[in-house]
């Protein structure tokens, strides 16, 4: 019995090896190949749609996952889809490709580098758990909306502690929305009535308001920075 737990001990451990290798291989490829450059570039990927049609979204959605898994700027991503598809197409291809993303970045973090990332961060990834683990969706939603911290450390400590994954991928999602628009419709250079941008301008200063309010009550900002 003794022998058969080792043994699956090290099978677990070999697997890990394999996946991690397997893995950096991959990431060293792509950025050795351009992948990563190419998928932030407005006019690569429109000219990539162009000559391969539908059948360019699947590969550029592989693509943005990983840019995006990766911690890259994901309003660049939102930019170069909302140029290439349009507007309200560029800005739900892009927000799926970052929500995949964060999906990759959580679980790579949680099944493969779990171990090694809380013994060398323990105490921030402490941190985090204790600031994320009640109220997830919301407190998730918060940081996202915040213009501070990194977004692979979120994606990263999240899977490597106990935060529930469900209320983290809602909150991120959510949280991605807004920068996930405008940047796409900066990409596709639609300009904004008076109008529409009045009721916009009313909708941000309550939505801010509120999370503003909610975020000063708590000293939630504080907590985030200290991370």
């Amino acid at each position: 019995m003794k022998f058969k737990r080792v043994t699956l001990v090290t099978i677990n451990r070999l697997a890990k090896f394999i996946v991690s290798l397997s893995l950096f291989i991959a990431i060293a490829f792509a950025v050795q190949q351009g992948f990563f450059e190419h998928i932030a570039d407005s006019n690569w990927v429109a000219k990539f749609v162009k000559e391969q049609g539908k059948q360019a979204v699947v590969v550029l959605m592989a693509m943005g996952a990983a840019y995006a898994a990766l911690g890259a700027p994901r309003q660049l991503l939102a930019f170069a889809f909302g140029f290439a598809f349009g507007a309200v197409e560029g800005a739900l291809l892009a927000l799926v490709a970052t929500e995949l993303g964060c999906i990759l970045s959580f679980y790579a973090a949680k099944w493969l580098f779990r171990s090694s990332l809380q013994r060398k961060f323990n105490k921030s990834l402490m941190k985090f758990e204790r600031l994320v683990k009640d109220n997830t969706t919301l407190k998730v939603l918060m940081i996202r909306l915040l213009p501070i911290g990194s977004n692979l450390f979120t994606n990263v400590a999240a899977g490597a502690t106990t935060v529930p994954a469900q209320g983290f991928f809602l909150g991120s999602f959510i949280g991605y929305i807004p920068q996930t628009l405008i940047f796409a419709y900066a990409g596709a250079g639609i300009g904004l009535s008076e109008h529409e941008k009045i009721l916009i301008s009313i909708a941000l200063f309550i939505v801010s308001s509120v999370i503003g309010s909610l975020l000063y009550r708590s000293q939630f900002r504080r907590k985030v920075q200290e991370l």
